[in-house]
């Protein structure tokens, strides 16, 4: 595997090399000081370059970085038509464990570059990059929920729960466990981030998909949290759903009395006798009441 040198040497020596490269940017895991350093970690890499077509016009232009395992160019998929002339992807995984996600940026849309706290110039032949201010992590930090952020996210959370029952009653297990991962967990993971929020005061990420949350949270806690997965069992996915509810009003009542908020008992003790009734519903029931 080269070492991050050798491939920081790599991206900066082919953008010397090349005229239409008039500067290089890192972006990600890489520019944030608070990161943990480990061999997994991309290179975000954006060239800001004279124009966009001839590099798309020569794909095996990128050849030079090194042998690939795969290779990704999500503008050139099927859906939204991208904006080309603006900015144009290339996701590189090599062969020797190394990832560089390169982005050419168009010069004469500079301007129209989003905005990233975890950006370091690394070459500026023009000087045409305005400065960065020191790379930190603070545009990802999680920020403190409105009163109408906190009452969505309730609602949505037991609101999208009644589906899944329905899905595990039906022995639709698929469907249950899709619309548990995809709608009512996320309300979840909000609620838990805005929880570690109020006791790190909210300077402190909890990482892309939670990722840090192990050493954020108490021990018991996380182990909580584990508990609202499942394997495809029905009876575990029962077990899941009601180990979500129960950390879900946990983190929420916690919450509510730090801002202030009104907490929907209601919703949560209808929905959840509910729950507990269409759990001992027989398969077989011609109502559900």
């Amino acid at each position: 595997m080269r070492t991050e040198q050798e491939m920081f040497d790599l991206i900066l020596g082919v953008a010397r090399q090349d005229k239409r490269v008039r500067a290089v940017i890192m972006n990600g895991s890489r520019a944030n000081p608070n990161a943990p350093k480990d061999p997994f970690q991309d290179f975000d890499i954006v060239y800001v370059v004279t124009e966009i077509d001839s590099f798309r016009a020569q794909p095996s232009w990128i050849n030079c970085f090194g042998y690939r395992m795969i290779l990704q160019i999500p503008d050139d998929m099927e859906g939204e038509e991208p904006d080309r002339d603006k900015s144009y992807a290339y996701l590189i995984q090599f062969a020797d464990g190394n990832r560089i996600d390169l982005t050419l940026f168009a010069a004469h849309r500079l301007a129209e570059m989003d905005d990233d706290s975890q950006s370091i110039l690394l070459l500026d032949k023009d000087g045409i990059v305005p400065p960065f201010p020191p790379a930190s992590d603070r545009d990802y930090l999680p920020k403190p929920p409105t009163a109408r952020q906190f009452a969505d996210c309730c609602n949505e959370f037991w609101w999208v729960s009644v589906y899944v029952a329905k899905g595990l009653w039906r022995r639709e297990i698929l469907y249950a466990l899709d619309v548990r991962e995809s709608y009512v967990r996320p309300q979840l993971m909000k609620m838990i981030t805005w929880f570690v929020g109020i006791h790190t005061d909210f300077a402190v990420s909890p990482g892309k998909s939670g990722k840090y949350l192990e050493r954020l949270l108490p021990p018991e806690e996380w182990q909580a949290l584990l508990r609202t997965w499942s394997d495809a069992d029905y009876e575990h996915a029962w077990d899941a759903q009601e180990a979500m509810s129960d950390l879900f009003r946990a983190k929420a009542l916690s919450v509510a009395e730090h801002f202030g908020f009104a907490y929907p008992h209601e919703d949560d003790q209808r929905v959840c006798a509910h729950l507990r009734h269409v759990r001992a519903l027989p398969g077989d029931a011609k109502k559900i009441y």
